[in-house]
């Protein structure tokens, strides 16, 4: 099966909400839409749904224009943000309904809500109405019925956004089960944390203001971001960014900071540059011989989960360090900061991506 969007657009009330997407996805792939909020995630989903219908360009499957084809007719299935699942009706007759419409028997129908029930680990809820439910077990449930009836496309619009941390660790683990069980299903997957992408792997759309910003393997995107702002948006806090040169044998950063010419900006004509830096490659200890030593004055710290975010000033250029654990500092502390040129990433005036780590930090796709 073959799935094409070609120049999509739309435009609502003279705004442009998408302009010209161009995918090509492959049978039995997963793909995640990532971008912030409005950055045309749901409105192109919609458009795959259908839902509503694209200003322009069209949206074919196996060669056809799906543009035409009413949303009933098309073999598509949606999950939501809110969990939606029928109050009067159980887990199995929730999970049954779409099949028990298509008029499947009841024997099939038993063996096919029994078999994605197993699969998404809620065979013992079927008997339990949704009041009776967690959030969790609820989103299971609706994942349940729009697999149930063997679609060929299957659209999540943020699913685990309003589930606790526990919880969406927990479903993630779902969909790898489901991914692996359902190699005929093309997963369209939407989400505003880059981690959930580098967590499921697959395939990943960058989007931005409505644009497409970068498309392909999901750890060759977060290695090689194509521009400055894909390099923010594919990153949790975003890619640290500071302006420096270079000049013959030197680089400076922040007119300042001089720094060791690692091998990937030996290339690198002289000029002036942005370069970036990503939160996790800043470090409160020295992790190599030949990093560089910067003191820094704490502006705040953020404890999220295990890990904690240090927003620190030098020289009146912010950065922010990623640190595992739990780390406690004053505001207006002087600390010592450390990182290597090895790990900078450099991006030209027009913020097109020029050089890049050899090795750059990555967590490792498990899809």
């Amino acid at each position: 099966m073959s799935f094409i969007l070609e120049n999509i657009s739309k435009n609502v009330n003279g705004e442009t909400h998408l302009a010209n997407i161009n995918l090509e996805i492959e049978k039995g792939s997963f793909n995640v839409l990532l971008g912030p909020t409005l950055s045309g995630k749901t409105t192109l989903l919609r458009l795959i749904a259908g839902l509503d219908r694209p200003t322009g360009g069209r949206i074919l499957m196996n060669g056809k224009d799906l543009s035409s084809v009413p949303v009933w007719k098309r073999n598509i299935a949606m999950v939501y943000q809110q969990f939606i699942n029928y109050p009067h009706l159980n887990v199995y007759e929730n999970i049954a309904f779409p099949l028990r419409r298509a008029r499947i028997s009841s024997a099939e129908i038993d063996r096919k809500v029994r078999s994605t029930a197993e699969l998404l680990q809620i065979s013992p809820l079927l008997w339990r109405k949704p009041i009776e439910l967690s959030g969790g077990q609820q989103q299971r449930t609706a994942l349940a019925r729009s697999l149930v009836k063997g679609t060929d496309l299957l659209l999540m619009d943020e699913p685990l956004i309003n589930l606790d941390y526990k919880l969406r660790e927990q479903i993630r683990e779902d969909f790898r089960n489901i991914f692996v069980e359902n190699d005929n299903t093309i997963i369209i997957y939407s989400t505003t944390d880059p981690m959930e992408p580098l967590l499921l792997g697959g395939q990943v759309v960058i989007l931005n203001e409505g644009r497409q910003l970068q498309a392909g393997p999901t750890h060759n995107c977060y290695r090689n971001p194509a521009t400055e702002e894909v390099a923010r948006v594919f990153n949790d806090p975003a890619m640290n960014m500071i302006d420096g040169i270079v000049d013959g044998s030197r680089v400076v950063l922040g007119k300042v900071i001089s720094v060791p010419v690692a091998d990937h900006l030996k290339a690198l004509k002289d000029g002036e540059y942005r370069f970036g830096l990503r939160a996790s490659d800043i470090f409160l200890r020295q992790q190599a011989k030949d990093d560089i030593e910067l003191s820094a004055t704490t502006e705040l710290g953020e404890i999220s989960g295990s890990e904690t975010f240090i927003h620190v000033s030098h020289n009146r250029v912010s950065w922010v360090i990623q640190e595992f654990g739990i780390h406690g500092h004053t505001l207006e502390e002087q600390i010592l900061t450390y990182f290597n040129s090895r790990n900078l990433f450099v991006f030209d005036t027009e913020g097109v991506l020029v050089a890049v780590p050899e090795q750059s930090t990555a967590f490792s796709p498990v899809y």
